[in-house]
């Protein structure tokens, strides 16, 4: 980039770890200040790094089984297979969740809390949060709040970015659960300018990775994430680039959309939950097998 950028980013009250890493990155790439956080203020997760520590299953994680069952129904159990992994050392440490304010790479922004107005599963920003974006930042990165729609979208001059962990000419809507699901070996990841539309916004970075050695659904996740943080500087250098054109994918060249209603059906979550236990049998075995190789014997040792 041949100027420096000023950049915003919309947030929970918290960041996942990969969310860091990424803005680390970006930040080392490209010469771009943090200059706004936007919190989703309705969103009361006090304590986010309590997520990050799971040792055993305990009695609110019972009450929120029958909490969750409610409203997931069926995938509820994929999501219990995850906690029990999470028992069982299975950490996925790029899915720890970190507090805003405890985020050194936003040491220097300055944090607007923020109610949004929601109907139908959207929200837009109040108009003097548009406002702040308009003024004091070139672009803004969308890690929170969901769904987004309104001025808010077209107030920094170039846009609003956000990620889709999958092609979004082939899964929108979910995504790894659907392409884990039909055993694809490869998966992709998209960064979009968003516009109004689910998944359908101009393509400014995508690239794909083998999902070999992935043994769960979370293993996916895992290895998108990994290919997000690397795609980030990518996207911001290139919106940036007065002669870089972004792909508009047309509608009748985006993928089917797969929500999430889908995975809450019992054939759904049951081939899902079917494969992680399976993968998870398989990782321990193979690491069990590897485990009994014998060391070759070092040169000119004898018998």
């Amino acid at each position: 980039m041949s100027s420096s950028v000023t950049v915003g980013i919309l947030a929970e009250p918290f960041l996942y770890q990969w969310h860091v890493r990424a803005i680390e990155r970006l930040e080392r790439e490209c010469d771009v200040t943090v200059a706004l956080v936007v919190s989703n203020a309705s969103n009361t997760n006090d304590e986010a790094e309590s997520w990050n520590r799971k040792a055993r299953i305990e009695l609110e994680d019972v009450v929120q089984f029958a909490d969750v069952i409610q409203r997931e129904r069926a995938w509820t159990f994929v999501l219990a297979e995850r906690t029990l992994g999470r028992t069982l050392g299975d950490e996925h440490r790029l899915w720890h969740r970190h507090s805003l304010e405890n985020v050194d790479c936003l040491g220097d922004a300055e944090f607007v809390p923020c109610e949004p107005r929601t109907e139908d599963g959207w929200s837009e920003l109040p108009d003097d949060v548009v406002s702040r974006l308009a003024a004091d930042c070139d672009l803004a990165i969308r890690f929170g709040f969901g769904l987004i729609r309104g001025d808010v979208l077209t107030a920094p001059e170039h846009g609003v970015l956000s990620f889709h962990p999958a092609d979004i000419r082939r899964y929108r809507g979910m995504g790894p659960p659907v392409l884990y699901r039909d055993g694809r070996s490869r998966a992709g990841a998209t960064l979009q300018r968003l516009d109004e539309s689910i998944d359908g916004g101009e393509i400014v970075a995508y690239d794909e990775v083998s999902l070999d050695g992935c043994y769960t659904l979370w293993d996916v996740f895992d290895r998108l994430a990994e290919l997000q943080i690397r795609l980030l500087a990518d996207g911001v250098s290139n919106v940036c680039d007065p002669e870089f054109e972004p792909e508009t994918v047309p509608d009748d060249h985006l993928g089917e959309f797969y929500a999430r209603d889908q995975r809450r059906t019992l054939g759904f979550s049951g081939r899902v939950l079917a494969k992680n236990i399976i993968g998870r049998f398989r990782q321990r075995l193979e690491r069990a097998r590897s485990s009994r190789q014998p060391v070759d014997s070092p040169a000119g040792s004898s018998n």
